[in-house]
């Protein structure tokens, strides 16, 4: 297994333990509120992480590479709130497999801006994460 497979793998199942915690977390509290605590519990555990690492060195941060990061940032920001919103609406069990329609979305944008290779497995791939979204949710 490569290590960006691992990594992959951890991020799935991390992610999968978000909808269920952040189902629990947002019963009785604004979806905002509940995102912003979530923040800051992410923006500490990162702070530690990269003072663990030592790797505090910003030499590598051009202006470029900063408006992306804001840009996803802003992105990251409003889909948690869209997320947690939804999941204070919604079962989890449904919210979750829309939520993985980013899945696909990822791969046509990359493949749109990126000029990534659009392969038949990944097609094929982006149509059944499509179908399986919509039959869990209908």
């Amino acid at each position: 297994m490569h290590s960006w497979q691992a990594y992959a793998l951890g991020s799935a199942f991390f992610a999968a333990l978000t909808a269920i915690l952040g189902k629990l977390g947002v019963a009785a509290v604004n979806s905002n509120l509940a995102t912003f605590v979530r923040t800051v519990v992410i923006l500490l555990l990162t702070a530690a992480v990269v003072t663990w690492q030592r790797k505090w060195d910003s030499s590598g941060l051009t202006t470029r590479t900063v408006v992306y990061l804001v840009l996803s940032g802003l992105a990251t920001g409003l889909s948690w709130l869209c997320y947690y919103r939804a999941l204070q609406l919604g079962k989890a069990s449904q919210v979750a497999p829309v939520d993985k329609l980013s899945v696909a979305l990822s791969v046509l944008l990359a493949v749109v801006f990126l000029h990534e290779q659009l392969t038949w497995k990944s097609a094929l791939g982006c149509l059944l994460i499509l179908a399986g979204s919509l039959i869990m949710v209908l």
